[in-house]
């Protein structure tokens, strides 16, 4: 028996929506305006659109911020995930609560302490400041997001098939790769997508670890609006809410999709029995 809605559950579901995605909805609206005044509408325009693409500093930052996040998220992952592994698989080994801890502490950790030590690590050591060391970092922070998501899908699987593969003489790592990860696949997929979307948006760290030439689009936007919006930063944040929403949509129909074929291929062989 399904549960009626009443009055007030509904009325604050649309009253908690709202405060969430309208200013979403309402900067998208605005970056069509005419007006520079970003809140004063004017009519429809896409003009900002192609000023935004003339402004070299902006293309720049972008241009640096999804290198930084792709790099760092696929790193992250691989770490991620066999870090996941061990923690699963591995119970008991020597140093394994110092290990636990030091994989979940960026998960509490306040970024203005991660970013400040990081800061001082970099220097300590005279690495210079720049492209490496932003993606270091992001590498350090989105580490154990990824664990976590891997590890929780890990708690669930069966070992049995793995061990199956094993009797079969298959390696370790070779039934890893071809009965475990396939599993596990929509877990690390989603490990990498949680990496990618906090390096897009990461303000703090970056800006204690970046150097010359390594200005995020983050902190771009960021100094931008200290001296007041402009319409081509409501532009440059459509297009990246856009990118977004893309990778989401492909990647929840890429899941639906496997879990078609999944459930398609066990109809087919238990027919076969």
């Amino acid at each position: 028996m399904m549960a009626r809605w009443s009055w007030f559950n509904i009325t604050s579901v649309i009253f908690g929506f709202a405060f969430l995605y309208l200013p979403i909805v309402l900067l998208v609206i605005f970056s069509f305006n005419e007006s520079r005044l970003v809140t004063v509408w004017a009519g429809f325009s896409t003009k900002w659109y192609g000023e935004l693409f003339q402004n070299q500093g902006l293309l720049d930052a972008a241009w640096v911020t999804f290198r930084v996040a792709l790099l760092s998220a696929t790193i992250a992952t691989v770490l991620g995930t066999f870090a996941a592994v061990a923690l699963v698989r591995f119970t008991r080994f020597n140093g394994r609560t110092l290990f636990t801890g030091m994989v979940y502490a960026p998960l509490v950790m306040p970024e203005v302490i991660t970013g400040l030590s990081l800061l001082l690590l970099f220097v300590s050591i005279n690495f210079a400041r720049g492209f490496w060391t932003v993606t270091l970092a992001h590498i350090t922070f989105s580490l154990c997001f990824v664990a976590v998501v891997v590890q929780s899908r890990l708690v669930s699987f069966d070992r049995s098939l793995e061990e199956a593969a094993q009797d079969l003489g298959c390696p370790p790592f070779q039934a890893f790769m071809k009965v475990t990860l396939p599993v596990i696949l929509p877990a690390v997929i989603s490990g990498w997508m949680l990496a990618f979307t906090l390096s897009l948006d990461d303000l703090v760290i970056a800006s204690f670890t970046s150097g010359p030439g390594a200005t995020t689009l983050p902190m771009k936007i960021y100094s931008q609006v200290r001296l007041g919006v402009t319409p081509e930063i409501n532009a440059v944040c459509t297009l990246l809410i856009a990118v977004v929403t893309a990778g989401v949509i492909i990647a929840s129909l890429l899941n639906k999709s496997r879990e078609v074929r999944r459930k398609r291929d066990e109809q087919a062989a238990f027919a076969g029995r």
